[in-house]
Parts: C-alpha cells; sequence; structure tokens
C-alpha cells in the first residue's frame, strides 16, 4: 500500500473550493485523462452515493465514504491500474484554502501506478491535477 499526500493553497473560500471539487461535470477540465462521469447514485455529498469515472474505454468505481461539508471528502475509488481512497481536506487559510489530498492505494499493480502519478507536475499526475484544479478555481472566482 502506498500513500501519497499533497497540498495546495487557493484563493477561494472552503465552501467554494468544496463546491468545484464535488462539481463532477468539471472533472474533465482538471482530471488528466477523465473523459466524464455517470451513474450518480445519489446526492454527491451523502455517504453511499456512487459514480463511474470515465478514463477513455477505461472507468473507476467510486464510492462516498465520509462527508464533512465544507472540510472533509473521502472517497474509495478503483479499478485493475489503480484503486484505493482519497482523502480531502479543505481548510480555511487566511483568505484562501489548504487544501491537501491523501491518496491510499491498494495493492501491487496501483501502488506502481501512484508511485508513478506521485511524480513530477506533468497533466495527469497527482499534483499536477490539484494545480490545475487550483487555477480552475481561482480564474473563475477572478472572472
Amino acid at each position: 500500500m502506498g500513500t501519497y499526500r499533497f497540498t495546495i493553497r487557493v484563493e477561494a473560500s472552503p465552501e467554494t473550493v468544496f463546491s468545484a471539487w464535488t462539481d463532477l461535470d468539471r472533472m474533465t477540465e482538471w482530471v488528466g485523462g477523465v473523459t466524464g462521469v455517470s451513474g450518480l447514485s445519489g446526492p454527491i455529498d451523502v455517504p453511499g452515493t456512487r459514480y463511474t469515472v470515465h478514463f477513455g474505454r477505461m472507468r473507476s468505481a467510486t464510492e462516498i465514504l465520509e462527508v464533512e461539508r465544507p472540510h472533509h471528502i473521502r472517497t474509495r475509488f478503483g479499478n485493475a491500474i489503480l484503486r484505493g481512497e482519497s482523502d480531502v481536506r479543505f481548510d480555511a487559510h487566511g483568505d484562501g484554502t489548504r487544501l491537501t489530498q491523501e491518496y491510499r492505494t491498494r495493492g501491487i499493480v496501483p501502488a506502481i501506478a501512484a508511485r508513478i502519478f506521485a511524480t513530477g507536475r506533468w497533466r495527469g499526475s497527482f499534483r499536477g491535477e490539484l494545480e490545475a484544479f487550483g487555477r480552475m478555481v481561482e480564474d473563475e472566482r477572478h472572472r
């Protein structure tokens, strides 16, 4: 099992950042390779809600495990290449938000894939996605 933690600062309130994070229609804008989301079974801020994230023909089933709006969301996700849990915290930090995401993978292949995704800031890497997310929220805020 691999564990990776990344933190960024976003110039927006925790509520704004949490709302953008849980807007599944916008995942394609900041998560590398995502082509869509389907099968939302309930409200995104309710534990037990499930949905499927599409990466072309590959899919990743996702389940909301814990939510405390606008401060925390924990999900379980998975497919053959990458599976585990994502734990995200949205903490007020001055006039913005400190967003911390921790990935915990399960299995040998997912641990290897996560190590690759944890390296660098390229689009599709864990840090690259967080930075793209932060830019998306800040750009929208300044419009």
